[in-house]
């Protein structure tokens, strides 16, 4: 039988690319199965080109927090359960382990229902959603974790897997904003973070740059999302050698940019993970957040911790984490040439 399959993963970014060689080994292992993918409307763009994939359905779950009791959100949490069930899914995978993911698989009315157990889901109740809970060994990566899930469902342990493709016309793009730019040899920074205490102080990025600049003569590409002008402004009145450049990107544009970037320094962000996941050299800087579960994946990554100065936590909070703030420019520089070594540049 050809397993028809649901797989929930409504985001972020970095989370979206973290489940890529969980849903890949699933199209390994079941090469004619239906797989969908339920994701949040923003990040659709970057699954879309995946042939991995037999459909992606966007949701607009942030619309149903806005107002989680309106006759508006009710319908449109009717019309997805509708559109769910007339596939008669056999299985639902929530890679997410949120209340909210856990509800969806729950709505495809998939008999079996896959996640994690409680203690090791986001939101430990997720778990009563589902119908089969999965506990994978402590302190592995959360791509492990997610291959785990993907393993209880049925798949194989293949290959890991990073299917991020793009478009002619996102090439094409990306090669015009370069060339508009002059950039040739280029290093991506991104001092953005999702939250404040992920982020490393905006003005060492700018020293970062003035030293790689000196040095290496790389021009810099500043990478921001939605709300982190301000970062953007800071880091270019900051930058002395060369100006920076900030590109406006579509999500499969900002693909095509990391894999022709030397190298990417960033915190822990959904950036960071797609580089990683390209093969392209990176510096992940890290604060509350454990990179032994969610660092960069791959053998061109560098991780600079200071784990005794570190609480880990996964808490929104805004100050910059003390285990950041003592990551010096010097440190960088340093896992800078580390991670080229690594990658033969």
């Amino acid at each position: 039988m050809t397993p028809r399959i649901l797989v929930v993963r409504l985001g972020s970014l970095g989370d979206i690319a973290h489940a890529l060689p969980a849903v890949a080994a699933l199209r390994d292992t079941f090469p004619q199965a239906r797989i969908d993918w339920l994701v949040e409307s923003r990040w659709a763009e970057l699954l879309e080109l995946n042939s991995e994939l037999t459909n992606v359905i966007p949701v607009d779950t942030r619309s149903w927090r806005r107002a989680p009791l309106s006759a508006a959100t009710w319908r449109s949490v009717g019309a997805l359960r509708r559109t769910l069930r007339e596939v008669r899914y056999d299985i639902a995978i929530d890679f997410q382990g949120l209340y909210k993911s856990a509800v969806v698989a729950w709505l495809s009315g998939a008999s079996r229902k896959v996640g994690f157990a409680r203690g090791v889901a986001k939101e430990g109740g997720a778990a009563r959603f589902y119908t089969e809970q999965i506990s994978p060994p402590a302190g592995v990566h959360v791509i492990e974790m997610n291959r785990a899930l993907a393993r209880a469902a049925g798949a194989g342990d293949t290959a890991v897997r990073f299917p991020l493709p793009t478009s002619a016309e996102d090439e094409a793009s990306v090669e015009e904003m370069l060339r508009s730019h002059h950039l040739n040899e280029f290093v991506v920074l991104s001092p953005g973070g999702g939250w404040g205490s992920k982020c490393w102080p905006v003005g060492r990025y700018a020293a970062l740059h003035n030293t790689l600049a000196r040095e290496r003569g790389w021009r810099t590409v500043v990478n921001a999302g939605p709300g982190e002008e301000k970062l953007v402004s800071e880091f270019q009145a900051q930058a002395r050698v060369t100006k920076p450049v900030h590109l406006v990107l579509t999500l499969r544009q900002l693909v095509a940019l990391l894999k022709r970037a030397r190298l990417v320094v960033s915190g822990d962000t959904g950036p960071l993970h797609l580089a990683a996941a390209l093969g392209t050299p990176v510096v992940g800087l890290y604060g509350p957040t454990d990179p032994t579960r969610n660092g960069p994946y791959g053998p061109r990554a560098v991780v600079l911790h200071h784990r005794e100065l570190a609480t880990i936590t996964y808490k929104h909070e805004a100050g910059t984490s003390p285990a950041l703030l003592a990551i010096t420019v010097e440190e960088v520089v340093a896992a800078v040439n580390r991670a080229l070594e690594t990658a033969g540049g």
